[in-house]
């Protein structure tokens, strides 16, 4: 494996592993550049690409080599980079699926409000369901996994949230179009944008409030430039975004059949659920950077909770109903999802 900057390779220390730019990769019979937009010091770099990528290059005995490029290093925007995996400009990419509208109009079902379980629960879920619903979406690439983040919460610069009424006439970074609709009824004026932009517009104060999982407001310092973080009870949290970690098809059809199965193993159902749980071990060693930031914490009461679960509730009929308009079977994708994400919650809670 070999990290890429712009210029050259970096040699870099993992959980005790000095990975560095040499390696197999001199002997490699085949050589994959895998983009994502984020920074190289970000968790899902360190903690998952990297691990993954040498995995592959241990498991194929050198034969694979794969380059990470961190943060558009190749170019192009983050919402370009589904397509530059299906067309073959890369090889492998990162990115939320929600960057990309229009394109996973079934996967869109994981992000309406309380629908997800854990990070870990709900990306197994959500692999299953991209087995078994989303073929015709997923048709241009190779599905490497499917995966959500941790559910998120309330960051505020100068406000503390604490009922819905808080929420009156700010500007609120919306992490999707279905959030943003289930926020409208308080009066928040909702802005998107990728999280790349956001420390810039809470610094200016373009935004009050985001919408995040504490482990994006980490690696974002996002905590150093917000005071209050509101946090929802439950079994369900407010809200996922999903992720699509793809190959190229010419890249995976041009590998011999054993080395197609070194990426079969390291894909799939347990690779999603490896992903999130680190999503969801690393909210909380996340969380604790803004607790030393000396910042302050709320948790939403059980009866605001239900207020805001009943309140948002119409978004999910909504979604039913567009999809079915469309010609998909939105009553059966919506119950389909319900349904795994609470297999595998339950399944995740015994074995915990």
């Amino acid at each position: 494996m070999r990290i890429k900057t712009l210029a050259t390779a970096v040699t870099l220390s993992l959980a005790g592993l000095t990975l560095s730019s040499h390696s197999y990769s001199a002997d490699a019979e085949y050589t994959f550049k895998l983009h994502h937009m984020l920074p190289p010091m970000a968790m899902p770099h360190t903690d998952f690409l990297e691990p993954w990528a040498e995995k592959i290059e241990q498991e194929s005995e050198g034969r694979i080599d794969i380059e990470i490029y961190p943060a558009m290093q190749l170019g192009g925007k983050p919402p370009q980079l589904f397509d530059q995996a299906r067309k073959g400009i890369v090889d492998i990419t990162w990115t939320v699926g929600g960057y990309t509208p229009g394109r996973f109009p079934k996967a869109k079902v994981f992000e309406l409000p309380f629908m997800p379980a854990s990070a870990k629960a709900t990306s197994m879920a959500l692999q299953a369901y991209a087995e078994s619903e989303m073929s015709d979406e997923l048709a241009d690439v190779h599905l490497l996994a499917m995966h959500t983040h941790a559910p998120g919460s309330l960051h505020s610069r100068e406000k503390p949230i604490q009922t819905s009424a808080d929420l009156d006439r700010t500007n609120f970074r919306s992490p999707n179009k279905v959030m943003a609709d289930a926020f409208s009824p308080y009066g928040t004026n909702s802005i998107f944008m990728p999280v790349t932009q956001m420390p810039s517009a809470v610094s200016k104060g373009v935004l009050d409030i985001a919408v995040l999982p504490y482990e994006v407001v980490a690696s974002m310092k996002i905590h150093q430039l917000v005071k209050h973080h509101t946090e929802i009870p439950g079994e369900r949290g407010l809200y996922t975004q999903f992720f699509v970690f793809a190959m190229n098809k010419d890249a995976y059809a041009s590998l011999p059949p054993d080395l197609q199965q070194v990426i079969d193993n390291n894909s799939g159902l347990e690779l999603a659920g490896h992903i999130g749980s680190l999503f969801d071990k690393h909210e909380l060693l996340a969380k604790q950077q803004a607790v030393e930031q000396g910042n302050s914490f709320h948790v939403l009461s059980e009866q605001e909770r239900d207020h805001w679960v009943n309140t948002m509730a119409p978004v999910h009929d909504v979604w039913i109903k567009d999809m079915t308009e469309r010609g998909y079977l939105g009553e059966h994708l919506y119950k389909r999802a319900k349904a795994l994400i609470q297999q595998y919650a339950e399944q995740v809670n015994g074995e915990s």
